[in-house]
């Protein structure tokens, strides 16, 4: 039986909270921070539970950090997201300082970490994070097509 990397261990747990997001029906994206290979903070996606453009998964655990570090610096912290992060995100992630970001799914519409666009290695910033894309891919975009699907079928059933 093969043992899961800790890479691997650590994008589980985004997916526990990206499953946490799908049961508010909120779109399945989780995401988990490291430090010293212990998670520090974990947070899924909340935009429509608060009506906030800005309660993404990836926002929530960088608050979530900063304030367990007494910090904005998230100096030698990764974050594992289950899916790609948009430019709000990404932003966050290279403003916190965070050192390497893992990801699940890839965002063909609106990625900033390579799909659309990737604001980690085609701009100069003050900081660079290291991407280690694809991780545990496979489970990242079942659980989103699963949830959009099932919310096609819900629209359909109140039409």
């Amino acid at each position: 039986m093969k043992k899961e990397s800790e890479t691997e261990i650590f994008m589980i747990e985004a997916i526990k909270e990206a499953k946490k997001a799908y049961k508010k029906l909120e779109v399945p994206v989780g995401a988990v921070i490291v430090k010293d290979g212990k998670i520090i903070s974990r947070a899924h996606n909340l935009k429509e539970t608060k009506a906030d453009t800005t309660k993404h998964a990836e926002i929530l655990a960088i608050q979530k950090a900063s304030k367990k570090l007494n910090s904005w610096r998230l100096l030698d912290c990764e974050m594992y997201i289950t899916l790609e992060p948009c430019a709000m995100c990404a932003g966050a992630i290279i403003n916190s300082r965070i050192k390497k970001i893992y990801i699940g799914a890839m965002d063909e519409k609106t990625g900033a970490a390579g799909s659309k666009l990737n604001l980690f290695k085609d701009f100069t910033f003050n900081h660079n994070v290291e991407i280690e894309t694809n991780v545990i891919k496979e489970q990242c975009e079942k659980i989103l097509k699963d949830f959009f699907k099932e919310l096609r079928t819900m629209k359909k059933q109140t039409k």
